[in-house]
């Protein structure tokens, strides 16, 4: 899903669109200039900031992921039409309800799993194939499997080139595995199963290790497993989300969404990851703090800290809404500021909220809506609006931080209340 935002004053441009012309500004001059120099590859600037502000920043520290990340070109696989926008940290739709995995999640997933250069991978659910493509500049072989005939294809007609040797794909159930190439040193799962596919933990070598985002259709944490002898060790770590998968696993799942009564989850963040101060139900969290005491609602509160103008400060969260059933959102908050001025762009504090189609494609009317923006200093104010919802739209999400600002923003008590037709 998409990783970051930028909140900009309201003016007569819709939201979405300052947010593009802010944030693809700059990648458009890189890209020209850096065009004269390599004409074979005109985002070479635009992918390497991409890797120092939204990976390495981040704390990836892989020098193997670093440099893959730094040459797989990441536009091959966005479709027929790229652009610099593939360059940006955020998911984008690319076809029959999937996305590509924003570039964090990428290689943070692929440093989790210590590629090593004599490794045997397998991957569940090749997508665009860009993740595939990311550990066959670092591993010895990957196999990967696609349950969407038509994105399968697609992948395939990418990664079956010569750059790509030793990357080997097939169409079919991926949780059945791939079990006449196994055993597998790693395996790397980018869907979210509700548990582990046994036919997975038979595949895995002795010592071999599996990243899977585990969890209910919105709201998934990453584990880690070790194998040792027939039992998987596993160790949890970021909140994650992955959009929902294809197929009977996706049908039967034990916990189903409710979009026809939206709500958000952990909105006061009293529970968070296992006591390692991140809040569950939230992702993409970025220069966050989970607070204690003194707040509005419980006990927890979370506070934004930035101080270099530009840089993101968020976290994010899904939920379903189906907008043939809800005409609206009643959103509700707790905000106090200190010393909040807006970024070189105007940026400010703000929760924006967007919606999304059946495809996982922005919905173009009505697309972003704002609570704020907020700067300066002040103390917990409520504030609430009613946004109305798109008639496409399934799913929205809730953007929150200073997108951009500097200084320190506080939210607690998040709350949506729907609005049936």
């Amino acid at each position: 899903m998409p990783g970051s935002f930028r909140c900009q004053p309201i003016c007569t441009l819709p939201i979405r669109r300052l947010i593009a012309l802010a944030s693809l500004a700059w990648l458009a001059v890189a890209a020209l200039t850096t065009a004269r120099a390599e004409p074979r590859d005109p985002f070479v600037a635009a992918r390497n900031h991409m890797v120092d502000e939204a990976i390495v920043r981040e704390g990836v520290k892989n020098p193997a992921v670093i440099n893959a990340m730094r040459t797989i070109q990441r536009h091959k696989f966005i479709g027929k039409n790229p652009t610099a926008r593939a360059y940006i940290d955020e998911a984008l739709p690319i076809g029959f309800g999937q996305t590509i995995s924003p570039p964090f999640i990428v290689a943070y997933m692929t440093e989790s799993l210590d590629p090593q250069p004599d490794d045997r991978v397998l991957e569940i659910g090749t997508g665009s194939g860009y993740q595939a493509a990311i550990l066959s500049a670092i591993v010895k072989d990957v196999y990967t499997i696609e349950i969407v005939e038509p994105l399968g294809k697609d992948a395939a007609k990418v990664l079956n080139k010569k750059d790509y040797p030793n990357v080997h794909t097939r169409i079919g159930d991926g949780y059945k595995g791939w079990p006449e190439e196994a055993p597998f040193d790693k395996i790397i799962v980018t869907c979210s199963p509700e548990s582990v596919p046994q036919p997975l933990v038979d595949q895995l070598r002795e010592g071999g290790k599996m990243i899977v985002p585990l969890g209910e259709r919105y709201e998934q944490v990453f584990y880690l497993f070790e194998k040792r002898g027939q039992e998987l060790v596993k160790k949890r770590l970021l909140p994650a989300l992955f959009v929902p998968m294809t197929g009977e696993a996706e049908k039967n799942r034990v916990v189903q969404p409710d979009p026809k009564h939206p709500q958000i989850h952990n909105g006061s963040f009293e529970k968070d990851n296992e006591g390692d101060g991140h809040p569950i139900g939230w992702h993409y969290q970025r220069q966050m703090t989970l607070e204690t005491g003194k707040a509005p609602n419980g006990q927890h509160y979370v506070t934004f800290s930035n101080t270099e103008p530009g840089r993101n400060s968020q976290m994010l969260q899904a939920i379903p809404v189906d907008g043939r059933q809800v005409s609206a959102l009643k959103v509700s908050v707790e905000v106090k500021a200190d010393k909040i001025v807006r970024g070189d762009k105007g940026e400010a504090a703000c929760v924006l909220v967007r919606f999304y189609d059946s495809d996982r494609g922005s919905i173009k009317e009505n697309m972003s809506q704002v609570l704020g923006p907020w700067q300066g200093s002040f103390g917990w104010t409520p504030v609430a609006r009613t946004i109305s919802v798109p008639t496409k739209a399934r799913e929205a999400i809730f953007f929150i931080g200073l997108g951009g600002a500097t200084g320190e923003f506080s939210i607690d008590d998040v709350r949506v209340v729907a609005v049936p037709k």
